[in-house]
């Protein structure tokens, strides 16, 4: 269950990875425009360009983030009916063994 929950939130973990990847290349942009290394206008251009990229990225990555919360309130759901499933066949079968 729990490699099977992996396997399912893998794509999750990816799509975070990348976010912080751009955020960093974002913060080391920043980061050389202060200092001045980067001309202005290219700067800017660069920065807006990584901020929309970013706000898409932090936006997919809720979306997918809502969606993995769905699937595994789906699975708890499931193995609760699959316990108590398997109790009842335990106490049926208990009582025919005493019988």
């Amino acid at each position: 269950m729990a490699e099977n929950m992996e396997e399912i939130l893998e794509p999750f973990y990816q799509r975070a990875a990348e976010a912080e990847e751009r955020l960093a290349k974002l913060e080391a942009l920043l980061a050389a425009s202060k200092k001045g290394d980067l001309d202005t206008e290219s700067s800017s251009s660069t920065v807006k360009d990584l901020q929309s990229k970013l706000e898409i990225a932090q936006a997919e990555l809720e979306s997918e983030r809502q969606k993995a919360s769905k699937e595994i309130q789906k699975l708890e759901y499931r193995i609760l009916h699959l316990v108590r499933a398997l109790r009842e066949a335990d106490s049926k079968l208990s009582t025919l063994v005493v019988e």
